[in-house]
């Protein structure tokens, strides 16, 4: 699947514009990841644009076989849906079998949370660092919604160091900051 049909099958199914930024900023995490490990930016690029496509459809139930038969349809690769269906196993490290799986469960939970420091961040996005997001992180109140046990993880799932995985994902982010509606 090309970057531009992946554009497509979001905005034909995503409305919530949040949502959307979501996808763009997991995209550019997972690009980031691609290219740390030496592997494709483009595939790895869609799969973080498209991980959440049937979420407004299939709520509770995403990622689901209705997303991943529509994904078949349009040729997505069985690694690229398995990596789709490993985020969604928050408890299940084994199916989280490649890089490409454990980056996309690593960065998923960690864009919303980049999100939520810029926002309360003067500069926004560009405010942004390691300290300010670790700080954050401890505060169990600020962003509750966030699964921190997820990123931790998934840091440890990639064999990374959690500052240097919140660094890449800042800096990934911090390059479309005006796609995702900061600064």
């Amino acid at each position: 699947m090309t970057r531009e049909r992946a554009w497509e099958l979001v905005k034909e199914y995503t409305k919530n514009n949040n949502l959307v930024k979501h996808m763009l900023a997991v995209e550019a995490a997972m690009r980031a990841y691609a290219k740390k490990f030496g592997q494709d930016e483009e595939k790895w690029g869609v799969v973080g644009l498209i991980h959440d496509f049937d979420y407004e459809k299939m709520g509770d139930q995403h990622p689901s076989e209705w997303g991943y038969e529509i994904l078949r349809q349009e040729g997505v690769t069985e690694d690229m849906i398995d990596a789709i269906k490993g985020h969604g196993l928050r408890d299940d490290s084994a199916s989280r079998k490649d890089n490409m799986a454990r980056a996309l469960f690593a960065s998923d939970e960690l864009t919303g949370f980049i999100v939520a420091v810029a926002l309360v961040k003067p500069d926004q996005l560009s405010g942004v660092d390691v300290k300010s997001v670790t700080k954050r992180f401890k505060d169990k109140g600020f962003a509750r919604g966030v699964v921190r046990e997820d990123i931790i993880n998934g840091a440890k799932e990639l064999n990374i160091d959690l500052d240097e995985h919140i660094q890449l994902v800042i800096d990934a982010m911090k390059e479309i900051k005006e796609d995702l509606g900061l600064k």
